[in-house]
C-alpha cells in the first residue's frame, strides 16, 4: 500500500473492508452506515454478539451474499487513520510476519479512545477585581493574569499562587474567578524553536546537516556517532527545532524510561515547555490525551519508548532513535520487532529524516553507514571542558581477593581516594539481586524455578528467590529441596545487592545508592532516585546496565567495572559487540563535568581482544574486525537470519512439530536458505512450557518472509502449541 493513495469515501450501503483488533487475520466486509464513511475511519462493528473496534481499510471483497453483510454500527469521533500509518502497519506486519490485527492493536493502545470526551474544572479571571484583597487572593489574581487568559486547573492555579485551593474557591464565590467545565484532552503547550544554539566544534557541522535535512523534509537516514558526553542530544535537538519551525511533529525514542527525566529537563531548557511523554510510567489519562493530540496536531514533540512509533501523528517530520544500539528497542514478546529498524521504515514512508544516535552504534548501523546507505556524522570530542575518561584494566589474576569479596584492593584504593575528595564512584555489575545461584553444600543441588529451566536468583531485599524468566518467587529454603539437609544452603556469586553489602562494610561512612530496575516500585521512583544522585545525594552508586544509558552525574569521576568478563561468556554472535558497547557506555559516565574521570575494569582476561579494544579506544578497528568475522560467517548484518521458537506443555509434541518443519524445508531451500534444528532452546522451559528452537540462515539478498510463510503454512499447529517467528533475532534464548 502506498502512503500516497487517495482516501476514498463510501456511500451508505457500499461494502467496505474493515480491519479489526480481533485476532482473525483478515479484513471483514461490512456495509457503510447511514451518512457513509471514509478510508481510515475508526468504526465500531458487530462481530457475533459483540461490538469491536475497527478501521475502514478500503473497498470490501464483496464475496459474501449482500443480504448477510452487516452494517457498521457507527463511525467513531476520532481523526481517521492516515494512509501513511496504514501503510506503515501493513509493511511492518509483512516484514515481521505479524497478523494485521496485532499491528492495529499496537496503534490503538490507549484507554477510552472513543468514549465521550471527559471533562475537568478550569479557572480563569471573570469579573472586576476588588481594590481590597488579601495577599493570598492577590497572588491568585496575579497568577491567572500570568496565564494570559488561558484557563488553568485548580491545582495549577494554587501552585502558581502558592496558596491553598480554598483561596481560589473563595474568589469563585466573589465572582472574581470563573469555574468552567473544559475537555481533559487539551493540546500541549507550544514549544519555542527559536532558542539559542549551544553548539561548538564538530557539533556545528553535524547540526547544520541535520537542520538542512529537517528543512528539506525528505527521507534520509543519519548515523550520529559521538563519544559519550560529546553533545549528541544538543545536535539533534537543533533538527527538532527546525522540524517545529516547519510546522511538523517530531518523535524522539529513548530506550529506557529512566532516561526521560534528564532529557525532559533539557527539552524544557531548549524549547521553554515540556513535550508529550509516552511510556509505561505515564497515566492512562495522559496516554489517551497524547494519542488524540498526535492525531489532531496538538503536540509538537513526543518523547517515548519503542511503542511511541505507532502513534497516529498528523504530520511526522523527524524521528530520532537515541542510543540506537540498545537491546531495549527489540520487542521480544507478542509482536516481535526492532524499533530502530521500524523507525527507519516509518521515516521512509513519511518522507522525513531519521537520526540514529549512539556513542557505540550497532554493527548493523555501522555497516549501513560504511555501505553509504546512511550518512554518518561524527562527534569526536566531549562538549565543553570535559575530557574522555582514562581507561585501565585491573588484572584479577594478580589481585589478592578473600572469599566473598569482589572489590579488588586496587579498586578499593581508588574508591577511597575519590571519597576523600568528595567525588562520586560508580561500581557496575550487570547482575540483579543478591546472588545468581543458591546451592546446597551437602549435595551440590542448585535451586531452580519450578516452571522454568532456570536457576532462581536470591533477592535479599525481598527475602525471596526470584525467577528472572517468569517472575515466580519462593522463600529462600532452610533445608535443601533435593536432599533435605538443613543449614547448608549457600548463596554463590555476586549481584548488586551483595555488592552493596560489601560496600557498606568496607566504606561505612559512604552514602550508597543501588540502581537496579527491580528495586523500584514505579518508573517515577526510579527517575526521582536518579535525579537525587545527580544532585550529589550518594557517594557510591551501585548499578546494573540501567546506569550505562545516558545519565549525567556531574560529580562522578571513577567507574569500577566489577566483572568485565561477564558478557563474554556464551555463544551469542553479538556477545563481543554488546560487551564492547556496554563497557564503553558505562565508562562514559565518568568525568562528564570539570573533573577528569577514570574507568577501571576488573578482568581475568586483560589480553582478550574485546578488552584490549575497550581499553585502546580504537573503535573503528574493533568494528572492522567484528565485521570481518560476521562477513566470513555469513551472519547479520552480512546475512539474513530468522529464529523460530515452538513452545507447548508437551515436550514430545513440540519436538515432533519441529522435526516435521525441518523435514519439510523445501520452500526455504528453494529460496537459498538453510534450516538448523530443531534443538532445545537455551532456556528450554519457561512458565511450564517446553521450548524448541529452529534457526533459518540465508544470504543477505534473500527475501525470507514469503518463504517462511509458505514453510510454516505446510504444517498444522496443534491447539496448545505456539509458534513465534523472529525476523532478525537479537538474542537466541
Amino acid at each position: 500500500m502506498s502512503a500516497n493513495v487517495a482516501e476514498r469515501v463510501f456511500d451508505e450501503g457500499e461494502v467496505v473492508g474493515v480491519l479489526t483488533t480481533e485476532p482473525l487475520g483478515r479484513l471483514l466486509d461490512y456495509k457503510a452506515p447511514e451518512g457513509g464513511c471514509g478510508t481510515g475511519d475508526f468504526v465500531e462493528v458487530p462481530l457475533g454478539p459483540r461490538r469491536v473496534l475497527g478501521v475502514v481499510w478500503g473497498k470490501g471483497e464483496g464475496r459474501w451474499d449482500p443480504a448477510k453483510v452487516r452494517p457498521i454500527a457507527r463511525v467513531l469521533d476520532a481523526r481517521p487513520m492516515r494512509a501513511e500509518l496504514r501503510a506503515f502497519l501493513t509493511r511492518a506486519a509483512d516484514y515481521t510476519l505479524t497478523p494485521w490485527p496485532a499491528m492495529l492493536r499496537l496503534a490503538t493502545r490507549a484507554p477510552g479512545l472513543f468514549a465521550p470526551p471527559s471533562m475537568r474544572k478550569v479557572y480563569r479571571l471573570a469579573g472586576p477585581v476588588p481594590n481590597t484583597l488579601t495577599e493570598a487572593r492577590s497572588r491568585v489574581v496575579d497568577a491567572l493574569r500570568d496565564f494570559a487568559g488561558a484557563a488553568a486547573t485548580l491545582g495549577e492555579v494554587a501552585e502558581a499562587a502558592a496558596c491553598g485551593a480554598g483561596v481560589v474557591k473563595g474568589l469563585v464565590k466573589l465572582g472574581v474567578v470563573a469555574e468552567e467545565e473544559a475537555p481533559k484532552d487539551v493540546p500541549y503547550p507550544r514549544l519555542n524553536p527559536l532558542g539559542l544554539k549551544r553548539l561548538e566544534g564538530d557539533q556545528v557541522a553535524a547540526g547544520d546537516a541535520l537542520v538542512h535535512a529537517a528543512a528539506a523534509g525528505d527521507y534520509q537516514c543519519f548515523l550520529l556517532k559521538g563519544v559519550t558526553g560529546s553533545g549528541k542530544t544538543e545536535v539533534y535537538l537543533e533538527a527538532v527545532a527546525e522540524c517545529l519551525r516547519q510546522g511538523r511533529q517530531a518523535l524522539v525514542l529513548l530506550p529506557e524510561i529512566a532516561l526521560t527525566a534528564d532529557f525532559l529537563n533539557r527539552v524544557q531548557d531548549r524549547f521553554g515547555a515540556r513535550p508529550g511523554e509516552w511510556h509505561s510510567g505515564v497515566t492512562q489519562t495522559e496516554r489517551r490525551r497524547l494519542w488524540k493530540m498526535c492525531a489532531e496536531g496538538g503536540v509538537e514533540l513526543v518523547v517515548g519508548a519503542r511503542s511511541a512509533l505507532f502513534l497516529p501523528f498528523r504530520d511526522l517530520g523527524l524521528i530520532v532513535v537515541d542510543e540506537e544500539h540498545d537491546t531495549s528497542y527489540k520487542q521480544e514478546e507478542g509482536v516481535l520487532y526492532n524499533a530502530r529498524d521500524m523507525a527507519v521504515l516509518r521515516a521512509s514512508i513519511c518522507g522525513c529524516p531519521v537520526v540514529l544516535s549512539s556513542a557505540t552504534p550497532s554493527l548493523e548501523s555501522w555497516a549501513n553507514a560504511e555501505a553509504g546507505k546512511y550518512t554518518r556524522l561524527d562527534l569526536g570530542s566531549r562538549f565543553g571542558v570535559a575530557d574522555l575518561p582514562a581507561m585501565k584494566a585491573i588484572d584479577m589474576r594478580a589481585e589478592s581477593l578473600p572469599a566473598n569479596r569482589w572489590i579488588s584492593p586496587t579498586l578499593a584504593q581508588g574508591v577511597q581516594a575519590r571519597l576523600a575528595r568528595g567525588e562520586q564512584v560508580l561500581l557496575f555489575l550487570n547482575r540483579r539481586g543478591f546472588a545468581p545461584v543458591t546451592v546446597c553444600r551437602a549435595c551440590g543441588a542448585q535451586v531452580g524455578c519450578d516452571h522454568c529451566d532456570a536457576r532462581m536468583v536470591e533477592h535479599r531485599f525481598l527475602k525471596r528467590l526470584v525467577c528472572h524468566q517468569c517472575g515466580a518467587t519462593k522463600p529462600v529454603p532452610v533445608a535443601c529441596p533435593s536432599c533435605g539437609v538443613e543449614g547448608r544452603m549457600a548463596a554463590v556469586g555476586p549481584g548488586v545487592e551483595r555488592l552493596a553489602e560489601e560496600v557498606a562494610e568496607r566504606f561505612p561512612e559512604a552514602r550508597v545508592a543501588v540502581l537496579s530496575s527491580d528495586l523500584f516500585g514505579s518508573a517515577r521512583a526510579l527517575k526521582a532516585q536518579i535525579e537525587d544522585i545527580a544532585a550529589g545525594a550518594a557517594d557510591i552508586i551501585i548499578g546494573t546496565q540501567i546506569v550505562a544509558k545516558g545519565h549525567n552525574f556531574p560529580l562522578l569521576t571513577l567507574v569500577g567495572v566489577i566483572d568485565a568478563d561477564l558478557g563474554l561468556q556464551g555463544s551469542d554472535l553479538r556477545a563481543a559487540e554488546r560487551t564492547f558497547q556496554l563497557m564503553r557506555q558505562v565508562a562514559g559516565r565518568a568525568g562528564r563535568a570539570e573533573k577528569p574521570g577514570e574507568a577501571w575494569l576488573q578482568t581475568h582476561q586483560p589480553e582478550h581482544p574485546v578488552i584490549r579494544a575497550i581499553l585502546g579506544g580504537d573503535e573503528e578497528s574493533f568494528w572492522r574486525a567484528e565485521a570481518a568475522e560476521r562477513r566470513a560467517a555469513g551472519v547479520p548484518p552480512y546475512g539474513r537470519m530468522a529464529g523460530i521458537i515452538l513452545s507447548g506443555p508437551d515436550l514430545v509434541q513440540v519436538f515432533d512439530l519441529g522435526g516435521e518443519l525441518a523435514r519439510r524445508a523445501e520452500p526455504l531451500t528453494r529460496a537459498g536458505a538453510e534450516v538448523f534444528g530443531p534443538a532445545p532452546a537455551p532456556i528450554a522451559r519457561v512458565r511450564g512450557r517446553h521450548r524448541v528452537r529452529l534457526l533459518v540462515k540465508a544470504p543477505k539478498g534473500v527475501v525470507l518472509q514469503p518463504a517462511l510463510a509458505d514453510w510454516v503454512a505446510q504444517v498444522k499447529i496443534p491447539p496448545q502449541v505456539r509458534i513465534a517467528l523472529d525476523i532478525d533475532p537479537q538474542s537466541f534464548f
